[in-house]
């Protein structure tokens, strides 16, 4: 019978807003004294952390882990050699050691640990619990283009003469470029935006960053846009209080622009439509 054994880890988190507290965990380090077992695994893709936050510095936050990830194979070492076997109680003791507790965006948990009969299994139970179980992906999770495809395939079966081009609404701090937009007095932007995301944070903060840009942009002046969301729902049903929050939020943004479900596609296509003949029919032309 294999004997159990005693351990402690604690989580790596990149705290992206030391203010508010926003972090994701991106490693984890456990400790088995008996064994001598230490071990840390961090993340070293960054596309979650980066959907979350966009302004993450990618050389900072890769450095500093990697440096994390020396530290702990240097301790490991010293602990193989015996150089070390008083020196560490806990999990959390080796983690000041690697990464001292101050104000960075890199922080440590609070302890935990438990018994285990196999470490590397435990420890490996534990790094899917707090970190690569949100990698999890959807195989049909779907782009901002894909919520876009059954606007652009209703339009052409129906045969609708519109030409989308490029409109640029500029603000003194920002800009915004919307790839499809036409103009009959004043321009017309639809922009699809997806929700089908991993978790409900990724898709409130989407939509906080959709209203933050078009804040920007808009300086509390009267713009000739009128803007309409096409949004695509997330696939997981437990994530539909956030995609109704995120709707909210956009709903509420400068420009007060319209929200389109993807099953009210059919009726944002019967609009464009009937905007799009008038005009057609008033000009002689392609709407553009």
């Amino acid at each position: 019978m294999t004997s159990k054994q005693r351990y402690t880890y604690t989580v790596l988190r990149y705290v992206h807003d030391v203010v508010t507290g926003e972090f994701v965990n991106v490693g984890v380090l456990m400790y088995a004294p008996r064994s001598n077992f230490v071990k840390i695994c961090v993340r070293t893709s960054i596309g979650r952390i980066k959907h979350l936050f966009p302004d993450l510095d990618r050389q900072a936050f890769l450095s500093a882990v990697k440096a994390a990830e020396r530290s702990i194979r240097k301790i490991s070492k010293g602990l193989e050699e015996g150089d070390l076997l008083s020196e560490f109680g806990d999990a959390a003791s080796i983690a000041r050691k690697v990464l001292v507790a101050d104000d960075s965006s890199l922080q440590w948990s609070p302890v935990s640990g438990g018994v285990s009969e196999d470490t590397e299994k435990t420890f490996d139970r534990i790094y899917r619990r707090y970190v690569s179980r949100y990698d999890a992906k959807s195989p049909n999770r779907r782009s901002d283009d894909e919520v876009w495809r059954p606007v652009r395939q209703l339009l052409e079966e129906k045969n609708v003469p519109v030409q989308f081009d490029e409109k640029i609404i500029a603000g003194t701090s920002d800009e915004i470029v919307f790839k499809r937009a036409w103009r009959n007095g004043v321009w017309h932007a639809y922009e699809p935006l997806s929700f089908d995301l991993a978790d409900a944070e990724g898709i409130k903060d989407k939509a906080r960053r959709w209203r933050g840009h078009l804040e920007a942009v808009h300086d509390g002046i009267q713009s000739d846009l009128k803007l309409h969301f096409v949004v695509g729902a997330p696939q997981n049903l437990a994530l539909i209080g956030a995609y109704q929050n995120a709707i909210r939020i956009l709903s509420e943004a400068a420009f007060r622009p319209e929200i389109y479900e993807e099953n009210e596609i059919p009726q944002l296509v019967s609009k464009i439509e009937d905007e799009v003949r008038v005009h057609f029919a008033s000009h002689g032309r392609h709407a553009n």
